[in-house]
């Protein structure tokens, strides 16, 4: 037909190369993804609908939401995992956004050896937390701990940091900040850096002191990184195992103390399938518990830009 032109093979070939190749490019992640991602998440979700015992796959049982059932309605200590899951949240999110803002500010200023103390603050992030969490059960130890030695200079007493809920939380809630203040404050520094100065020295001819300007134009400018930092600590806060379960060393760890007064939901999860076998029921708390890390993250992210909207 007149006006038709065909195209040969090296063109067509070409033509297909560019439509196709981004694909290609990209296939890698969600095959990635899909291995190690989905089906994992997949396949929880099947067996939270069994009842499984760990090393007897053989012989599980088909029980719809038994599980769920058993969880959300006749599970007193799953109830107490979670609230005590929901208070190491506030208590480690919270202050590890305020104090990376305060040092991250602090080193932004021009310092003496600021490049060292810069390196300084991601060597609490690379450490092991198994050694990190071992020295913190040292230094609160109820006879001979560090931190009981310095209150008694104040006449307080030895605190059993392990025994009470409250003492505990704390005791675990340093723990964390401690590690990860650190790496958040890099990415405000970062963030920090790329504001430009003239906007700090047309506040200075306004009249503005150092701490309004951190208020009314630091912190606004910061608002994305903000909201990151606090979305990623909350999902890493919402799954604290390493912790609890190192605090407590024994045959009775996966409890969370002997009232289960530090028990995390992730523990909860450790202790009914890697110490009860239960692999159905176990499942069961994955699912829920990454349903409520993502609900809770997301709250987080509303609330972190409500703030920062006013």
């Amino acid at each position: 037909m007149a006006g038709t032109t065909t195209l040969t093979f090296a063109e067509r070939r070409q033509k297909w190369d560019v439509k196709l190749s981004p694909f290609g490019f990209i296939s890698p992640y969600f095959l990635i993804f899909g291995v190690f991602g989905l089906f994992p998440l997949l396949y929880t979700a099947f067996v939270s609908l069994q009842k499984r015992n760990l090393i007897d796959a053989d012989g599980a049982q088909f029980i719809g939401f038994g599980n769920y059932e058993q969880l959300l309605f006749h599970d007193p200590y799953f109830w107490n995992a979670m609230g005590n899951t929901v208070s190491l949240w506030l208590l480690t999110t919270i202050p590890q956004i305020l104090f990376a803002l305060g040092i991250a500010h602090l080193l932004n200023r021009r310092l003496r050896g600021r490049m060292l103390f810069r390196m300084g603050m991601i060597l609490p992030n690379i450490t092991s937390v198994a050694a990190v969490t071992i020295i913190f059960a040292q230094l609160f130890g109820r006879d001979f701990g560090l931190i009981n030695w310095v209150l008694s200079w104040f006449g307080g007493g030895h605190v059993d940091w392990q025994a009470g809920t409250a003492s505990s939380h704390t005791a675990i809630a340093s723990m964390v900040v401690w590690r990860w203040t650190g790496y958040h404050a890099l990415i405000f520094l970062a963030s920090m850096q790329a504001i430009p100065s003239s906007m700090y020295e047309a506040a200075t001819l306004d009249g503005a002191k150092g701490w309004q300007q951190f208020w009314r134009i630091t912190v606004p400018l910061l608002r994305p990184q903000i909201i990151f930092s606090t979305v990623i600590a909350t999902t890493g806060n919402m799954r604290l195992l390493a912790e609890p379960l190192l605090f407590n060393p024994g045959t009775a760890a996966a409890t969370g103390g002997s009232d289960r007064q530090f028990q995390t939901a992730a523990l909860y999860l450790y202790e009914q399938g890697f110490t009860k076998y239960d692999f159905g029921y176990s499942s069961a708390i994955a699912l829920i518990l990454a349903v409520a890390t993502m609900l809770v993250a997301g709250l987080s992210y509303l609330v972190t830009r409500r703030i920062q909207t006013d």
